[in-house]
């Protein structure tokens, strides 16, 4: 295949085989993370799981500006209007369910009120820079940095010349890991809860997914990123990296370590979908993978709440295994990391099944694939000439 049919081919793809199985690598990472059957010294890579998050992040900057520019491609411009529509009855259902029972719970319930001043962070999308969280509310951080990207990005987009894209998101990005090398102000910014620190909040990994999107874009960058991201080596030997740096490099990841691990995960997911055809993408498109990865936001938003009615539950019926140290800490892992995903199974089809419904009308039937969120998104709504089957 030539680079300008290669191209060609990749403008037209309206769904990336491969992204929903990378999800669930991702949600796998954090399920573990959060579990830890394994723990040992010798082997710092194991308790790297958090880096599924980051993987998260570079998959929705790069899915969400594809979606941007296509649409600009076909239409001159793009919508702001429906795409803050279709992110807010995407993510917000589910959210603001899952927050304001928890809020309800310990704070209306059970009565610790200490958590009181920080419940408006949550819905303001700030919990980032909370110093301290509603029990199982913690995870939300990192829907924060997606919201706060939501709402700038796309404006950034839609103001700033092309021209500029490329020399923006590089800026952004230096700034990020130079800012998050520095050694915290003394006193820290702070107001109120919050506390305004960089390493509290990355933007790096989305920040580099939406480079990767507009430099595969644009047909000469593609033709020059190519040959690399087409070799049938490269996604497994990425990942290779990432998990070499993840266990020789410094237990602080700040810094230059985290930039060459986002960086890979940048080179990582190019190359699954400038080539769809290989033996990480032949296991990434198995059917009950793609399954976990498209409800892999749900699975984030409830798996801490699973964790703990798991843990609660063995300790109340002295279940074998659900309790315990070392081997015993598999079983909490197996059973926790089932019970979300059903809970997330329960929540698609239900809760954020009847907000789908309300999905802004009267746009090109190829955009209809863009409702899901990028954690569960592998459409990218550009034009194709025959569908694609899941």
């Amino acid at each position: 295949m030539s680079d300008a049919t290669g191209h060609a081919a990749y403008r037209d793809r309206s769904h990336f085989r491969c992204l929903d199985g990378l999800r669930f690598l991702c949600i796998a990472m954090v399920l573990w993370h959060h579990a830890q059957p394994v723990q040992s010294p010798d082997w710092q890579l194991l308790d790297r799981g958090f880096l599924g998050v980051d993987f998260f992040f570079v998959l929705s900057g790069f899915l969400i500006t594809t979606l941007l520019l296509r649409e600009r491609a076909r239409t001159g411009t793009f919508s702001l209007r429906n795409f803050y529509i279709r992110r807010a009855l995407r993510i917000l259902p589910v959210y603001g369910f899952v927050v304001t029972a928890l809020c309800v719970y310990y704070i209306g319930i059970k009565g610790e009120t200490q958590y009181l001043q920080a419940v408006p962070f949550y819905y303001l999308f700030l919990s980032n820079f909370l110093t301290e969280h509603v029990p199982t509310l913690s995870i939300t951080w990192s829907l924060s940095v997606e919201e706060q990207y939501y709402l700038l990005w796309p404006l950034l987009l839609m103001l700033l010349p092309s021209r500029v894209w490329v020399p923006l998101t590089l800026a952004l990005v230096a700034l990020n890991v130079g800012l998050a090398m520095m050694p915290p102000a003394d006193p820290p910014l702070a107001a109120g809860p919050l506390v305004f620190r960089l390493p509290n909040s990355t933007y790096a990994p989305i920040i580099l997914g939406s480079l990767a999107a507009i430099l595969l874009h644009r047909r000469g960058s593609y033709d020059r990123l190519r040959p690399l991201c087409a070799h049938r080596a490269t996604p497994l030997a990425a990942l290779a990296l990432i998990a070499l740096i993840a266990q020789l490099g410094p237990f602080d990841m700040r810094g230059l370590q985290n930039l060459a691990i986002h960086l890979l995960m940048t080179l990582t997911l190019m190359a699954l979908v400038v080539r769809e055809r290989g033996a990480l993408q032949a296991v990434l498109v198995c059917q009950p993978l793609v399954r976990i990865g498209e409800v892999s936001y749900g699975i984030y938003l409830y798996h801490l709440i699973a964790l703990d009615l798991t843990a609660r539950l063995g300790l109340r019926f002295g279940i074998p295994g659900i309790i315990g140290e070392g081997p015993a800490l598999w079983l909490l892992l197996i059973a926790y990391s089932l019970l979300s995903w059903a809970m997330a199974e329960v929540s698609f089809r239900t809760l954020e099944a009847w907000f789908r419904r309300f999905r802004p009308k009267g746009r090109p039937p190829e955009t209809v694939a863009a409702e899901k969120d990028p954690r569960q998104q592998t459409h990218t709504g550009g034009p194709t000439k025959k569908p694609i089957a899941r």
